[in-house]
């Protein structure tokens, strides 16, 4: 029955960003660079330019978000983003009904990856935190891999899980999510109610946006195995 079940699945293993699709983190990293652009007397950027940048690494993030300091400026930033940022990271929350959402995927008998641009650190502190150590059969971040949209992380997930990229789906909260999905050729949802609204999200390529968890959860149910007989299964 399992491999029947298998053998009607669109896909495989289910890859998630997590600042901002699966932990609720966007206003703290936010305020966490403009913190640091303060500590430091640097014009800080508005919230809208902060938050774009958010999904990429770190140096990344910062390059971006502050174009106008000297790079020699950088390393002290960033040290500064990590200070503040650890200062409230035991504070953030997953959004409401993800818990559930993985536990439910997992039950079924999906794979589910993490493709970050957080720190293997950063990562690891924030999955034993939230008790999600056991919930993710492999996961990849920026420190350890290529930056987004960069397909790096997903083709070694690809790899190292023996899963093909047309049996993955990516899920994520901004354009660098959705870019680095398409360079992989792997498909991707866009959820609305992380780092970037709608409107620019639209610049990327996806199957669909949803607007919350439970919209999320829905579409998945609907989609992630083949009904329709007119289907082509692989």
């Amino acid at each position: 029955m399992l491999e029947e079940q298998k053998r009607d699945r669109r896909y495989d293993l289910i890859v998630w960003d997590w600042d901002g699709t699966i932990m609720d983190s966007t206003p703290t990293i936010v305020n966490c660079i403009q913190q640091a652009c303060r500590d430091l007397g640097f014009k800080e950027p508005d919230d809208t330019l902060a938050s774009s940048v958010i999904g990429l690494g770190i140096q990344d993030s910062l390059r971006r978000a502050v174009p106008w300091i000297e790079p020699a400026h950088f390393p002290k930033l960033t040290e500064r983003f990590r200070y503040h940022y650890l200062a409230k990271d035991h504070e953030l929350d997953l959004f409401p009904g993800i818990r559930e959402l993985l536990h439910s995927l997992r039950e079924d008998g999906y794979l589910l990856g993490v493709a970050t641009g957080k720190s293997r650190v950063g990562l690891d502190r924030s999955l034993q935190h939230h008790q999600l150590e056991q919930m993710f059969h492999e996961t990849r971040t920026a420190d350890e891999s290529f930056s987004k949209p960069h397909p790096g992380m997903l083709l070694e997930l690809s790899d190292v899980m023996q899963v093909p990229m047309r049996r993955m789906l990516m899920i994520g909260d901004t354009t660098h999510d959705l870019d680095m999905a398409a360079n992989a050729g792997v498909d991707a949802v866009a959820v609305t109610y992380g780092a970037h609204p709608p409107s620019t999200l639209k610049e990327a390529p996806s199957l669909i946006h949803v607007d919350d968890v439970s919209q999320l959860s829905q579409w998945l149910s609907d989609n992630l195995t083949i009904k329709n007989e007119s289907v082509k299964k692989d």
